[in-house]
């Protein structure tokens, strides 16, 4: 079996063992935890190659003073073969220095794991459903959901390099109103497809011409049967084809950003399936629903016809919720939040944790919906981990002026429009340029610069040009990639390492902080120290990837940069974005 164990998980493990060393002898008490032990890079390279906290978080515990266990704990490090020093700083940090041959290791180790250089097992295989997208099924992609779908689609990424199983799950919004207008919409535009003269598209219903070619295939299908039918007789007809064929181009859609979900679970179906009405009756059984009078609306006069109602409420106070939330209409019928109360409570059936990636202007409903999965999980009785990721919008501009709209959608720019446009991978990379809770622009112009502040373009130029420099040593020099010479390598190479070494690490910090974001910041900064070793050969031929009359020294910065490749390619798969050869 290969080993899968990297250099921080290796030093890791070594500080662990100095501890339970210590444990042994005393100094520290049985049963200490060290999970709150870090290993990281110092803030200041020139402090080290390692940092720890081992004995700033353990002192307390130990019933000593950080500087003591520090002192204490870097005996036991200094006696590792790998560790050149360990300095303690401040009040009880512990710097360390490793010896060169350590991190030579590590760039074999990225040779030699390649595409698995970066999973981790962290997640324990524990299963996480992510559910991104879920748009109406009312009109094609567009902008308003690009950030969304590419964020969760990294994010369960992400999760599964880190260990997890991941359910990537869309649900579709097919039971409320605007299902209905879709059918009259796509009615409407079968009519036309008859040839009928249908005029102006009447207002309240869907204009875009995404429909034109529904109503024709309807038409093909069906001939005239349902041209002069009264609304009842065709309208659940036309509601299921809508939703199936508009289904059908958000799929397309979302194919052309590579994403693709594991399940489409529909709202429609979870009525049918009186999955509310059972969870309405669950809850009641423990006590989390009640029949009560809704509060009048607060801060302002309630309208002259409020009329105080009862309706089941659900104690969503009872979970820091600012009110008890209903899960019924006055008419009986469910509100959107006991619909999505009883969705959440279907996805916690097959999953140990929930992840939903929501548009920002939902932040309103995340308390609630919380509280709901909190509730949930005292009925299954362990704790079902539940986090809401909100995205912002992205203002779509050309040359800093905004974007004019889209004649296909009629009012909106398509992701079809966006990719087409500028290619799948641009718009990926550039949609996990900045924290998803941050505004951001997206320039038409900008995105494609070839430029370093261009993000997309100066990690894909960094893995091209790797890929340039390994042909041109092969067909020049007949010098290919090799281990035989490490110990030939120097400050600067052993630096461009440290920054590679880091990709495990932040693959972990990354999916513990369901932030997906962070792998394209690091893929930047890794592109950035290699276009720095690059620009050295500019005025020191010695410097170069291929020194002429050196083969073993050529081999083996190769040998480096091959594996530099090797981590953008794995960063860069986590983002769904292509690692090209050519440029």
């Amino acid at each position: 079996m290969t080993d899968t164990k990297t250099l921080y998980a290796a030093y890791a493990g070594t500080i662990e063992n100095a501890l339970e060393a210590l444990v042994a002898e005393g100094t520290l008490p049985d049963g200490t935890s060290f999970a709150n032990v870090t290993l990281e890079p110092p803030r200041d390279a020139s402090h080290g190659d390692l940092a720890t906290n081992a004995a700033m978080v353990l002192a307390k515990p130990a019933k000593t003073n950080p500087r003591a266990l520090a002192e204490a704990l870097a005996a036991k490090l200094e006696a590792h073969d790998g560790i050149a020093s360990a300095d303690i700083a401040g009040p009880g940090f512990i710097n360390l220095r490793l010896d060169p041959a350590a991190w030579l290791g590590e760039l074999e180790a990225i040779n030699r794991l390649g595409d698995e250089y970066g999973r981790s097992t962290m997640g324990e295989g524990r299963t996480v459903n992510v559910e991104y997208v879920s748009a109406n099924p009312t009109g094609p992609m567009h902008m308003g959901h690009c950030r969304g779908a590419v964020v969760g689609d990294a994010l369960a990424s992400l999760l599964e390099l880190a260990g997890h199983t991941v359910i990537r799950e869309y649900y579709i919004n097919d039971a409320g109103g605007q299902v209905d207008t879709l059918a009259r919409s796509a009615h409407l535009r079968y009519r036309e497809a008859l040839g009928e003269d249908i005029g102006e598209i009447p207002e309240g219903y869907y204009p875009g011409d995404y429909l034109i070619p529904i109503g024709e295939a309807l038409a093909k299908e069906l001939g005239d049967k349902h041209q002069n039918e009264p609304e009842e007789e065709w309208l659940p007809y036309f509601r299921a084809e809508a939703v199936e064929k508009m289904m059908d181009l958000i799929k397309s859609d979302l194919a052309l950003l590579g994403i693709h979900h594991d399940v489409f679970a529909s709202e429609a179906a979870l009525h049918a399936a009186g999955k509310p009405d059972e969870a309405e009756a669950w809850l009641r059984a423990h006590d989390l629903v009640y029949d009560g009078v809704l509060e009048a609306p607060k801060g302002k006069a309630p309208p002259e016809d409020w009329e105080p109602v009862e309706l089941p409420l659900f104690r969503s106070t009872k979970f820091g919720d600012d009110q008890d939330r209903p899960i019924k209409k006055s008419n009986g019928k469910w509100t959107y939040f006991g619909a999505d109360l009883a969705y959440h409570i279907q996805k916690a059936e097959n999953a140990d944790e929930l992840i939903d990636i929501w548009g920002a202007d939902h932040a309103g409903t995340v308390k609630r919906i919380k509280a709901a999965v909190a509730a949930l999980s005292e009925g299954k009785g362990t704790p079902t981990p539940f986090d809401v990721k909100l995205v912002q919008m992205v203002q779509l501009m050309r040359g800093g002026e905004p974007v004019k709209m889209s004649k296909r959608s009629g009012n909106f720019i398509t992701i079809a429009d966006m990719v087409d446009e500028v290619g799948k991978d641009v718009v990926r990379f550039t949609m996990l340029t900045r924290k998803p809770e941050a505004q951001m622009e997206f320039d038409f112009a900008k995105v494609v610069e070839a430029s370093k502040d261009n993000p997309v373009w100066y990690v894909q130029y960094a893995h091209a040009r790797i890929q340039s420099t390994l042909r041109k040593a092969l067909e020049e020099e007949g010098v290919s990639p090799s281990a035989a010479n490490l110990d030939q390598l120097g400050a600067e190479e052993i630096t461009l390492i440290q920054r590679a070494a880091q990709f495990p690490r932040e693959v972990e910090a990354a999916a513990k902080a369901r932030e997906p974001h962070r792998i394209a910041f690091y893929l930047y900064d890794l592109a950035t120290d290699l276009n720095a070793f690059y620009s050295l050969g500019n005025t020191a031929v010695e410097k170069r990837f291929i020194v002429k009359q050196d083969k073993g020294l050529s081999g083996a910065r190769l040998f480096l940069a091959d594996s530099i490749g090797q981590v953008l390619r794995n960063g860069l798969r986590v983002l769904g974005v292509e690692a090209v050869d050519r440029m």
